[in-house]
């Protein structure tokens, strides 16, 4: 029997049990398939699943020639499960998340035992005092704002360039939260994180030193509807201006893959090329009345960008250094349909990686038929780089449902 089916033999094992055991509350459509609460008030547990269906083709556009090729697929983009709740105490809360699409699983490696990295989320949240909170476990660091927020609420098919060039995604360690209120509405968030740095299911020791992520957010206006500030489109539609404001700074010591915590592991004839790297993410969240707006910057540098082996002599294998911007509007009308576009510009450093400055252009349309819990979203894409004279048309469309 394989990992995957035992894996879900023991969880809906577990559900049935707890359905008869204890007490059921009854839900509705995108608010979990049950939600259970133990008969003491001990425990609860809420769990959900969704999916994603995907179509994209693709052309290669030449200055010369036209369009000049073309492929596409259909595929599962996404399918996860996800189980949360509290423990012992309401101030103890818990999120495991399984993703079993192969995209989910994929990156099976040495480091993570040749196995497949089923875990997504598998975190405890403890608020031990006041407004103070510490997490331990697996877990999105404190990054930039596309990546918190979940792939199964965002305005478009899928995240920017930007985020896939630097976002610094899941990884395993400890995170302190606190947040603060001046005033009536002016809310403060502040976040540490100490991770390994290595990225998500890694079994193997520690490689190089850690990560320490810091993110300060400030909310001028008070909190959005349904944390609204983390859900593309205003899909609550804001009945007064909602502003989120974030920046964060990340040190990692001694990184040893191409991008911080992610990208491949640079290998030398030592072992492992080490090198200290900076990332910097400075981000916007704006909504009013069905009006969305979402900015990023994210900037990347590092001690020693060229990987080496004891001698000197180059590997091959760069830092992805150099800096993003992506910058999205939409606006959803009452009838649930939203028009949306985004610009995204990625300038790597040539000097070091090589690469030509990428610009991107996206035109999306999608219609909410229960908010972002059944969807379906649409986006076609123009990216073009600089000295080149070949430029990729990309059209995506897909269903999104959760349950």
């Amino acid at each position: 029997m394989s990992k995957v089916k035992l894996t879900l033999m023991i969880a809906f094992s577990g559900m049935a049990i707890s359905l008869f055991s204890q007490e059921v509350t009854k839900t509705k459509f995108g608010k979990g398939l049950y939600n259970v609460v133990a008969a003491d008030s001990s425990w609860s547990m809420k769990f959900g699943a969704r999916f994603q269906t995907l179509f994209i083709g693709e052309w290669n556009l030449n200055e010369d020639d036209g369009i000049t090729e073309g492929n596409s697929k259909f595929l599962t983009r996404r399918a996860r499960l996800k189980f949360d709740g509290f423990a012992y105490s309401p101030k103890l809360q818990y999120k495991l998340e399984l993703g079993i699409s192969n995209r989910d699983m994929s990156g099976a490696s040495v480091y993570t035992s040749n196995s497949p990295r089923y875990i997504l989320d598998a975190v405890l949240k403890w608020n031990f005092y006041k407004n103070i909170s510490i997490w331990a476990g697996q877990t999105k660091l404190p990054g930039n704002r596309e990546r918190v927020i979940s792939s199964g609420n965002l305005q478009f098919v899928d995240r920017s360039l930007l985020n896939s060039r630097f976002n610094i995604d899941r990884d395993m360690g400890a995170q302190l939260r606190h947040h603060f209120t001046l005033g009536e509405n002016f809310i403060v968030k502040e976040m540490l994180s100490c991770a390994q740095g290595e990225g998500r299911n890694i079994t193997s020791d520690n490689l190089g030193g850690y990560q320490w992520t810091s993110r300060m957010e400030i909310l001028p206006f008070g909190e959005f509807k349904s944390k609204g500030d983390y859900l593309g489109s205003d899909i609550k539609r804001e009945e007064k201006p909602k502003l989120a404001l974030g920046a964060t700074y990340d040190y990692h010591d001694r990184a040893v893959k191409t991008r911080s915590n992610q990208g491949s592991y640079m290998v030398n004839d030592a072992g492992f090329y080490e090198t200290d790297v900076y990332t910097l993410f400075v981000d916007a969240m704006f909504k009013y009345k069905g009006f969305s707006l979402m900015a990023e910057y994210a900037d990347r540098t590092a001690e020693d960008a060229l990987a080496k082996n004891s001698d000197g002599s180059a590997t091959g294998e760069v830092i992805s250094v150099g800096n993003g911007v992506n910058a999205q509007v939409g606006y959803l009308f009452k009838n649930n349909w939203e028009v949306a576009t985004r610009f995204t510009q990625i300038q790597l450093d040539k000097k070091i990686t090589g690469k030509d400055i990428e610009t991107q252009y996206t035109l999306g349309v999608s219609k909410y038929i229960v908010g972002h819990k059944l969807k379906v979203q649409s986006d076609f894409s123009y990216l073009t780089v600089e000295n080149s004279k070949d430029s990729d048309l990309i059209y995506r469309l897909q269903i999104d449902i959760h349950f």
